[in-house]
């Protein structure tokens, strides 16, 4: 849990190398999903670190939290409108940290509250690296600091095998019986892989790209994502990595990464 723990920090910390010194207009930088600036990436991710946290505290505050934003009386950013990008950003690394003091002692095991079904505390500190590095590969490179990639991209891959299944249900569709291997290139050069090694659908790609693509960041067509198999093929045009309703890759993200 505490190198799970790091590695989410890390990532903070790549991210906030991107963002640190950015001026007001460059907080109102459109990134590439449609109606999010940069400053409104950093309130979302800001927002659910501390929802984050305050699930793995308090359990009971959470759910009392959980239904107000269902039901539509907290909203996430009209009630922060008034905070500046630089106000936004300092509340980000409170949050972040406030995080982490309370994941890293606790049982990987744990279980704990979310929007879905209840997740252990790896997947809970696992899913927020997800979306600090998917948010933040937005707002990095919106304002043309990219992130480098790392290794830490493997939780990030992990997740997106792992819902392959959701992909489909999530679309009220039926997963096909249908084994899929993914084999993908590390940064690093290491070659991870999941999956049955006699199965006949193959995912291949480099991590970087598999992860752009589970997490919608970039349209499947768009990347140099091999396929072997309709089963491997289909899952890649649904992929879904998060949770919420079922959504497709914006066409425009491509024309404006």
């Amino acid at each position: 849990m505490e190198q799970l723990c790091q590695d989410l920090a890390d990532d903070h910390a790549a991210l906030d190398a991107s963002l640190a010194d950015l001026d007001e207009a460059g907080w109102r930088t459109p990134t590439a999903a449609a109606g999010w600036d940069v400053r409104a990436t950093l309130v979302h991710l800001a927002f659910f670190d501390d929802v984050a946290r305050l699930a793995a505290a308090d359990t009971a505050a959470f759910v009392e939290l959980r239904g107000r934003l269902v039901s539509g009386a907290v909203d996430v950013e009209r009630d922060h409108a008034h905070l500046s990008g630089a106000e936004v950003f300092a509340w980000w690394r409170t949050a972040r940290t406030g995080l982490l003091e309370v994941l890293s002692p606790m049982d990987p095991k744990a279980r704990i509250e979310w929007f879905g079904p209840p997740m252990s505390a790896r997947s809970h500190a696992t899913a927020r690296l997800m979306e600090t590095w998917s948010h933040g590969t937005d707002a990095a490179e919106a304002v043309g600091r990219p992130m480098a990639p790392s290794d830490r991209l493997r939780h990030v891959a992990h997740i997106g095998v792992t819902t392959r299944g959701w992909s489909y249900v999530n679309r009220g569709l039926t997963p096909p019986d249908v084994a899929v291997r993914v084999e993908l290139r590390a940064p690093s050069g290491d070659v991870w892989t999941w999956g049955p090694e006699d199965a006949t659908d193959i995912v291949r790609a480099d991590a970087l790209d598999f992860c752009l693509a589970v997490t919608q960041r970039r349209r499947f067509e768009d990347l140099p994502i091999e396929t072997v198999g309709a089963a491997a093929h289909e899952w890649m045009t649904l992929a879904q990595a998060f949770a919420g309703g079922p959504t497709s890759t914006d066409p425009d993200r491509a024309r404006l990464a």
